[in-house]
This record gives C-alpha cells, sequence and structure tokens, in this order.
C-alpha cells in the first residue's frame, strides 16, 4: 500500500505510549492480563513463526474489557449517575455492561437486530438496558446519539475515543513484554481502535515493526479511506465484529500513520481462521477474531518465515454458527463428501450400496432416494448420499470405486473432486 500524505483535515490525535502505560495501570487487577503463546500448528499451516495473544479470555471474552473499563474510570461522579450509552454488535456493549455494572454506572446498550443472540443475551446479563435498533452498527449509532442527547448520558464510543484506544493498547505492551522480537503484528480492523492503539504502543517499542490491518472484504471502509477507493461497503459477514461502515475521526489518522498496509480477508479464510483456532488452538474464535489469521491464510508468503504477532481479540461466536462452520471445513478438507447416484428402482439396491460404501471405509451421514426428478429414467432413481471419508485421497477411491461399479457418481455442490 502508498500510505497516503495526511490532508490537514486529520490532525494526528494525541494518544501517546504515555496514556497507554496509564491506562495499563487504571484497569489492572480488574482486566487480565491475558497469555500470549507459541502456536506451532499454526506455524505450520501459515509458514509464519507464529504466536496468538488470548484476549478471548477476558471475562466478557473480547479485549474490548481494556477500553471499556479505562473509558468509564475517567467518568466523574455527576456523569457516572447520569448513566452511560453504547452502540455495539456485541463485544463493546458485553464490556461496557460489565464494567459499568461493577461501577455501578447505569448503562444503555444500543445494538442492531441482526447481532448474535448470544451477544444481546450475555449483554442483558450483566444487567443493562438493551435497545435493538437498525440493521448495522452505523443504524445503531444514530438511535444512540438520540439516546445520549435526550438523557444526558455520556457516550462510550466503540473505538473513536482517546481513553478507549490507550485501553486497547495495553495489549501491545503486553505482546513485547512475553515476545520482544516481532517482526509482525496483524490486527483486526473494524472502526480502528484496536489497531489504532497497539500501533501506537509496538511502534513506540519497536520503531521497525511492521503493523497490518486485517479488514473483512464486505467491509472495506479503512481500505477505501486510506486507499481513497470505492469498494461496496455491505452484506451479511461471519466478521460481524469489524463490520464497520463508518472510519473513526481519531483512529483513520493513526492508521494512517502508522499501519504499513491493510489486508481484506473473505468470508472463506474467515471461516477457515475460525475452525483452525477451534481445531488446531482448542480455542473459540469469533470471525472478528480470527480476522487477523484469516489474512495469513489470504497471503501466506507474505508472512513466510517471519515472527508474526496475532491478537485472537474475540471469542463470542453463536454455537449453531460455530457448528456450521465446522461441517463446511470438513467438506472444504473432502472430509465430508456429497454425491448423486443414478440407480436402478429395484429392491435391495440400497443394500447394495450400503454395503459397499462401507467395505470402502465410508461413513454414511445422510441418504435421500427419489424417484421423480425428469432427468431419472422411468425404470431409476436418483440416489443423493452424504458421506464422512479419512481425506481427499480416501474420497477419491471411493467415488473411483463407485465408478467402477457402474453407478457414475456425481459430486454435489463443492465442484470436481481435488487431486
Amino acid at each position: 500500500m502508498v500510505r497516503q500524505s495526511l490532508p490537514e483535515s486529520e490532525p494526528f490525535v494525541t494518544v501517546t505510549i504515555s496514556d497507554i502505560e496509564a491506562a495499563r495501570r487504571v484497569i489492572a487487577g480488574a482486566v487480565l492480563r491475558t497469555p500470549m503463546l507459541p502456536a506451532p500448528r499454526l506455524s505450520a499451516l501459515t509458514g509464519a513463526e507464529v504466536f496468538v495473544k488470548y484476549e478471548n479470555l477476558q471475562v466478557t471474552n473480547s479485549f474490548k474489557d481494556r477500553g471499556a473499563l479505562n473509558k468509564l474510570s475517567s467518568l466523574t461522579e455527576a456523569e457516572r449517575g447520569r448513566g452511560v450509552v453504547a452502540m455495539s454488535a456485541g463485544n463493546h456493549a458485553q464490556s461496557v455492561a460489565y464494567h459499568a455494572a461493577r461501577l455501578g454506572i447505569p448503562a444503555t446498550i444500543v445494538m442492531p437486530v441482526t447481532t448474535p443472540h448470544v451477544k444481546v443475551a450475555a449483554t442483558r446479563s450483566h444487567g443493562a438496558e438493551v435497545v435493538l435498533y437498525g440493521e448495522t452498527v452505523a443504524d445503531a449509532q444514530a438511535r444512540c446519539e438520540a439516546i445520549q442527547a435526550e438523557r444526558g448520558m455520556t457516550l462510550v464510543h466503540p473505538y473513536d475515543d482517546e481513553k478507549v484506544i490507550a485501553g486497547q493498547g495495553t495489549i501491545a505492551l503486553e505482546m513485547f513484554e512475553d515476545v520482544p522480537d516481532l517482526d509482525m503484528m496483524v490486527i483486526p480492523i473494524g472502526g480502528g481502535g484496536l489497531i489504532s492503539g497497539n500501533a501506537i504502543a509496538a511502534k513506540a517499542r519497536n520503531p521497525k515493526i511492521e503493523v497490518i490491518g486485517a479488514e473483512a472484504l464486505l467491509y472495506p471502509a479503512v481500505w477505501n479511506a486510506l486507499e481513497h477507493g470505492n469498494r461496496p461497503v455491505g452484506g451479511p459477514t461471519l466478521a460481524e465484529g469489524i463490520a464497520v461502515k463508518n472510519v473513526g475521526k481519531l483512529t483513520l489518522p493513526i492508521i494512517r500513520e502508522l499501519v504499513s498496509d491493510v489486508i481484506l480477508v473473505d468470508e472463506a479464510h474467515l471461516e477457515r481462521a475460525v475452525n483452525a483456532y477451534l481445531t488446531l488452538q482448542k480455542t473459540m474464535a469469533e470471525g472478528a477474531g480470527a480476522a487477523g489469521l484469516a489474512a495469513l491464510f489470504a497471503e501466506p508468503v507474505r508472512f513466510k518465515g517471519k515472527r508474526v504477532g496475532l491478537i485472537l481479540c474475540g471469542g463470542n461466536i453463536d454455537p449453531r454458527i460455530l457448528a456450521s462452520i465446522m461441517v463446511r471445513e470438513l467438506e472444504r478438507e473432502t472430509r465430508i463428501v456429497a454425491f448423486r447416484l443414478i440407480i436402478p428402482d429395484q429392491p435391495g439396491v440400497l443394500g447394495i450400496i450400503a454395503t459397499r460404501l462401507g467395505q470402502l471405509g465410508a461413513n454414511i451421514l445422510e441418504v435421500e432416494h427419489r424417484r421423480l426428478l425428469l432427468d431419472v429414467p422411468a425404470k431409476g432413481a436418483s440416489l443423493d448420499v452424504t458421506i464422512e471419508t479419512r481425506d481427499a485421497a480416501h474420497a477419491r477411491e471411493v467415488m473411483a470405486a463407485l465408478d467402477a461399479d457402474g453407478y457414475k457418481p456425481k459430486r454435489l455442490g463443492s465442484g470436481p473432486m481435488p487431486d
């Protein structure tokens, strides 16, 4: 990325390393100092030497605890009495609600109606008033600002606030204490609070480190702002936590100055990253939390051989979505295969095929038998079978055997069998 010059309308925000160090003292004891650990299996998968900072272990399972608490702790007694309001797709909401309850501050949270139920329920469980409004965080922001004006509350912005930015930057302080010789940090970008605070802290600790952002392909708001691009912004994404249309006025100048590039990650790479965290690291990552790893999957050559720090910034994912991702990844890996056979409509044929699949070591997951399709002979039937295999080679073996038996299997849904 060729960095554009800083427009006069974008003054560099005055968050310093001293502010971040002060924030660390404020949140100490109330926010977990999360572990940063080497991830050899992710390293083998990506070609980089990967270290993961597990912010999904916070009380609310997200890094947002840091910025929210730093902001709430800065309020005057009068401001605390009037309460706070925030808009969020989930993680900021939970963090504000949780720490506001701890500090005895009334909290109202505006969330898009599309927010996963698990995040809405968690926010309510901390005692906050939840208002569901609009399809996106941008829609929720308009309602949030109206409530702020009506009730005289203090806005706790999810990213465009100096106290919030400083709080998020405490992550990098801990990362450099654990692994001081990182070559790169790859950090998810939504509104920019996480990457801004951590870029400031990282550059203060090591001016030579390269900070790279990972942004959802469907929500390239920061990428557009940096590149003067006009990519469309919107659509259903697994990374709803970074599905932001409005770029932060405070965060954009920091990103422009300190972040060397922004990688756009598509939904397939996000799914793969969520699955890799679960199956390889045995830890939960939501789509936004896995965006940094998704960037390594998207552009592995760029990171090959580098010591890379990732922030697993959130683990609040709907269990049903997670289950779907796991199955979809098994299909991508050809460990689950669906295919169609055209068979004679005769007694015993289903039993013969089931026995044959058993002999081949395939586990039958689902069978659908149809007689009325027009592309099937009048004395034939269509049989859709979904099986579990050991790997792609085993799947090819099964398909070849069925073809040799005269059933002419046609793979469904995922294109041709990989070589």
